[in-house]
């Protein structure tokens, strides 16, 4: 086997791992801030302006919705080259969670300081995020030759 031959095995070998890290990395600090919602809304109600007997309920279901919204990075993280549609939707959500997060952060007054600010730190993530899994999307492709030109 050549030199050439041995490299492209190994990174053959490496990217549904690399992808795997990738994904894995994005769903860790969802669900992380899930379950932050989750356990302690009243630490994140204030952020987002909201307050009164719903507020925590508020936060706590935001939290739910991360959770329900993850349930398409299991089947990723474990075969990142055979779940190409599941994958799709995950970069779907991330960009329009970006871009939703952008149009409504550009409308906010200087009234909504507080609100707008967390969603600056929620752009922030989804860029970064949406980032790294469009780098795992493009790792991961498969290359078996029944499979090229499929994503």
């Amino acid at each position: 086997m050549s030199q050439a031959t041995k490299q492209t095995t190994r990174a053959h070998r490496a990217a549904p791992w690399v992808a795997r890290a990738l994904v894995a990395a994005v769903f860790a600090i969802n669900v992380q801030c899930a379950l932050q919602f989750i356990v302690a809304p009243a630490a994140f109600a204030p952020a987002y302006q909201v307050e009164g007997p719903g507020a925590l309920a508020f936060v706590q279901t935001v939290g739910i919705l991360f959770l329900m919204w993850n349930a398409a990075y299991l089947p990723v993280i474990a075969q990142p080259g055979r779940h190409r549609a599941c994958f799709a939707v995950i970069l779907a959500q991330q960009a329009l969670g970006l871009a939703g997060e952008t149009a409504l952060r550009a409308g906010m007054g200087p009234d909504l300081a507080a609100l707008s600010a967390s969603i600056a730190r929620f752009i922030a993530f989804d860029a970064a995020g949406l980032v790294l899994l469009a780098v795992a999307f493009f790792v991961s492709l498969p290359q078996h030759p029944q499979m090229k030109g499929r994503l």
